[in-house]
């Protein structure tokens, strides 16, 4: 008799875990590059840009989406996921963004002979991410050159864009934008200081 207890136990214990690893939901993974490369710009002068990584708060450094409930409490979402961890995500697409507006050439980590190089540097201090309401970036970020004496700017951004839907592709989209707008700013002195002219904060 104990013999078909445990026996049956065990059936019951099997198809459970069955049932639960048949009714796990998809996981879905979201990244901050557009769909479609853009075009780069054509310039007669290209920037040659050193992003450096990007750093940004513990709260949502997991490749788990971690979002804003009404309470202000935070939720991380098991099924929705960063395609890479999020600093590379940003990092990606600032570059992206500085290439296809800007005419700026990601060199990291290549040894090249120009003689000025621009490091960009950011810090994210808040990633907001608040479901059918807004996508918020604050971040500090630092434009400097390689060249001795060359010069530095210093700023500090806030982003934010409306989610237009209720879906976490909504809010990933919205994030998305506000990427690209802090890409804009950053590519907007970074050319004036090519130029050489003085460039200042917004």
């Amino acid at each position: 008799m104990k013999a078909m207890l445990r026996r049956s136990f065990t059936a019951a214990a099997v198809a459970v875990l069955a049932a639960c690893s048949s009714t796990k939901l998809p996981e879905r993974f979201h990244t901050l590059l557009p769909s479609e490369r853009a075009t780069p710009v054509v310039v007669t002068s290209p920037i040659y840009v050193d992003v450096l990584p990007v750093t940004v708060p513990e709260q949502v450094d997991h490749t788990q989406w971690v979002v804003r409930q009404p309470d202000d409490s935070l939720l991380m979402l098991e099924q929705d996921r960063w395609a890479a961890p999020l600093q590379d995500e940003i990092r990606g697409a600032l570059a992206e963004r500085l290439n296809a507006q800007w005419g700026a050439i990601d060199v990291r980590a290549v040894a090249l002979p120009q003689p000025t190089i621009w490091r960009i540097r950011v810090d994210v201090q808040r990633f907001e991410s608040i479901p059918s309401r807004e996508a918020r970036i604050e971040s500090t970020w630092s434009v400097s050159s390689t060249q001795r004496g060359g010069m530095t700017l210093v700023c500090r951004s806030v982003t934010r864009e409306d989610v237009s839907g209720n879906s976490i592709a909504s809010l990933a989209a919205a994030h998305g934008k506000a990427v690209m707008r802090l890409a804009d700013e950053i590519g907007l002195r970074l050319k004036a200081m090519q130029a050489g002219s003085s460039a200042s904060c917004a």
